[in-house]
């Protein structure tokens, strides 16, 4: 039994553990992929307090030690299914069930996929969500970055150390990225920009070549050719394990107080998973502190 069982190892799971375990709490983390999350993902961070700049693997490592230097559980596994109701939570895994006395949901969110035909297909033959993994496999060569917001600018700016030429496509005429990746991405003369346009389909054949773009005002397309296509159109709440609950908006967003509380007692919610206007590690980070504490304040009226 344990006191607190943290779904997910972000940012915002892993600052929930590290306040829990410090208020003596017995915490376990149950995480489906690697520790930090989307922090994997991203090579530099430069928002994050306290550091000018530091590499997201970097970082998660130093929160993951961190949580375990102070006492957190670490446990592998893919939750399936849940109980939140009542006395203990449940959490199925699938070959084993956990069960706590309060539960902080930070599964936090995945890359939203274009929905084009080509894309299933061609994942991993040069389809991808994540430059940073990926963008070395792409020395000399052009590519294509579907999306406008931080995420897609961001990685296009990376992309320009190995690829040829990165051609930005985005549905509308103006990019929604911060103005400081957006005067980066302009005055870098790798990168181009094709506006008004959407990705119809990605072309190929035992990998990409190419993709079909459509410019949404006049109907005209044209095929783009490249090696490579990232794509970075949003992201989707991982809250697969909680389809039906009430906790969930219309997006499958958690609906939570300003205290990360759900309607369900000893239930909290922390980082992306949540519905909030901004998402980003330090509101991770935060929300996660303070799911932590609240569970603290209720696990002392049980």
């Amino acid at each position: 039994m344990y006191d607190v069982a943290i779904i997910g190892g972000g940012p915002g799971g892993l600052s929930a553990g590290i306040y829990a375990a410090r208020a003596n709490l017995k915490t376990v983390i149950v995480e489906r992929g690697l520790y930090g999350g989307q922090m994997q993902n991203t090579l530099d961070i430069e928002n994050y307090p306290g550091f000018d700049n530091i590499e997201g693997p970097v970082l998660s490592e130093r929160l993951y030690n961190q949580a375990l230097g102070v006492g957190v559980e670490w446990k592998y596994g893919n939750v399936q299914s849940v109980k939140l109701e009542g006395q203990p939570k449940v959490l199925n895994l699938g070959d084993e069930t956990l069960e706590a006395r309060s539960v902080i949901i930070a599964s936090g969110a995945s890359p939203r996929p274009l929905g084009v035909p080509g894309e299933a297909e061609f994942t991993g033959r040069g389809v991808s969500y994540c430059a940073t993994c990926d963008g070395a496999l792409y020395r000399g060569a052009d590519v294509i970055v579907v999306g406008g917001g931080d995420s897609a600018i961001k990685e296009a700016i990376l992309l320009t150390r190995f690829a040829n030429k990165v051609t930005v496509i985005h549905r509308r005429d103006a990019l929604r990225a911060a103005g400081i990746l957006r005067d980066r991405a302009f005055d870098n003369p790798k990168i181009q920009f094709m506006w008004d346009t959407v990705v119809d389909k990605i072309e190929g054949d035992n990998r990409v070549t190419g993709v079909l773009a459509r410019n949404v005002k006049d109907g005209s397309t044209q095929i783009v050719e490249a090696k490579g296509v990232f794509i970075y159109v949003g992201v989707d709440p991982v809250t697969d394990f909680l389809k039906g609950s009430e906790i969930l908006d219309e997006w499958g967003y958690i609906l939570t107080d300003e205290f990360m509380a759900t309607s369900i007692p000893g239930v909290y919610a922390a980082g992306d998973v949540r519905a909030a206007s901004l998402r980003q590690i330090v509101n991770a980070a935060s929300d996660g502190a303070a799911a932590a504490m609240k569970a603290y304040e209720y696990l002392e009226t049980l």
